[in-house]
């Protein structure tokens, strides 16, 4: 028996974690399939808060930021869907990423309030205005080694998708994109969320965190799809 409810998934991620950036093809693809079934929530959480300390401290018998680098650049070299600049964690390091979800949600209040109808007009990829700009975002940083962490950088992104600065800049500086942030960790705490990224489905019952298949995730969709009247899952 088909569940007639909209499956709600809570997606949080970081936008420096590499994981994250590989599992957006798999994202991509569940909405593809799942379409109108599903409603996608997402969440930022602050695993580089701070990147001197879990880089540059985190990492310092194991070559620091240089190390950290390596290891970046060794695993997306197993994953031919993505990009990776050579000089990533070298150059133009990301000293947050905190700065970039702070941006991100204000982009996200704007698109609740249907305040950026005129550029989703413009994007034929499916993607709604704040998905487009979180993907390219994260370009920015694994692909071009942008400096993510400074707003002017975050704006320019926002300026080549003619999307409003004004209106995204309000919201930072009037609080309200901070207060939903901050609803994000609540979130995350609440869920008991340990890393990026996780799905958490069913009420949170369903946990699914790290780099996982795609057919793992797309598993526990039907099962909560599909599943008989009045029962609980399996998975």
């Amino acid at each position: 028996m088909v569940n007639n409810d909209k499956i709600r998934i809570s997606y949080f991620s970081d936008m420096l974690c590499v994981w994250a950036y590989i599992a957006q093809i798999r994202l991509d693809e569940l909405r593809q399939q799942y379409g109108e079934q599903i409603e996608i929530n997402y969440h930022f959480i602050p695993l580089f808060g701070c990147t001197e300390n879990r880089i540059g401290l985190g990492w310092n018998d194991r070559g620091g930021y240089s190390g950290f680098a390596r290891h970046v650049k060794s695993v997306c070299e197993e994953f031919d869907h993505v990009e990776v600049h050579p000089d990533i964690w070298i150059e133009n390091r990301a000293k947050t990423s905190a700065i970039s979800h702070l941006f991100l949600k204000a982009i996200q209040l704007l698109e609740e309030k249907s305040m950026l109808s005129a550029a989703k007009d413009s994007l034929a990829n499916g993607h709604s205005v704040f998905e487009e700009v979180t993907w390219r975002v994260r370009l920015a940083f694994f692909k071009l080694n942008m400096d993510i962490s400074r707003l002017d950088c975050l704006y320019s992104i926002a300026e080549e998708l003619m999307l409003p600065v004004d209106p995204i800049a309000e919201r930072i500086s009037n609080g309200t994109a901070m207060a939903a942030l901050c609803r994000d960790a609540e979130l995350r705490d609440q869920f008991r969320v340990e890393g990026s990224p996780t799905y958490v489905l069913n009420e949170g019952r369903q946990k699914l965190y790290g780099n996982l298949g795609y057919k793992i995730i797309e598993a526990n969709v039907q099962e909560i799809l599909y599943r008989p009247e009045n029962q609980a899952t399996w998975c």
